[in-house]
């Protein structure tokens, strides 16, 4: 299989991580993907020209982390998806996580793809707000440990991306987080060997 990938994606390190943790990652040659000026063949593959994009071994392509993860974890037999009646819970916080995810690029969107003139700062702020609530939350309740399922993944991934992209500026008001990640990255050897440089 080949992961059309780009190191700073969020979205595209919760798969790799995920296909450590599956015992895939062997299985996955990654590609890094330019996704500002893709090549014909990528939009070929993806016509939304977004990554990740996994392409399977018989030239089928899935697109969109969250369709990805369900298909390596279906792959290697169902443990990082919450099963019962946990599923929507880990469902659900993977929601959350992505939706930091998407609020954290579209601010980087708007200062990277509009010149300074066509730049709305109320956009900015409506989408940092989004971040802020969704930390806050966070905060109150860090996701259990206790499994290392999509949700707690995708968390990982959203604080790594502010992190990179806003100099981790949101450590300074959510300690129990903060702790959160660090016990995270110590369980998981992946999130630091996917930590883009």
């Amino acid at each position: 299989m080949q992961l059309r990938y780009s190191p700073a994606s969020p979205f595209a390190r919760k798969v790799v991580i995920a296909a450590h943790l599956l015992g895939l990652k062997d299985r996955i040659a990654v590609t890094t993907t330019d996704t500002v000026n893709p090549d014909a063949a990528f939009l070929a593959e993806n016509p939304l020209g977004k990554i990740p994009a996994l392409v399977l071994d018989d030239g089928e392509v899935l697109f969109d982390s969250r369709v990805i993860l369900d298909y390596l974890d279906q792959l290697s037999g169902g443990r990082l998806i919450a099963g019962g009646s946990a599923r929507f819970a880990d469902l659900r916080l993977e929601a959350l996580a992505d939706g930091v995810m998407d609020a954290a690029l579209l601010q980087i969107y708007e200062t990277r793809f509009r010149d300074e003139a066509g730049r709305s700062p109320a956009w900015v702020a409506r989408q940092a707000a989004k971040v802020d609530r969704a930390l806050a939350v966070l905060e109150a309740a860090p996701p259990s440990l206790d499994a290392i399922t999509v949700g707690p993944i995708a968390v990982a991934c959203a604080l790594g991306y502010l992190d990179l992209r806003f100099g981790g500026a949101w450590r300074a008001g959510h300690p129990r987080l903060v702790a959160w990640l660090d016990a995270f990255a110590a369980r998981v050897p992946a999130f630091e060997a996917t930590r883009p440089a």
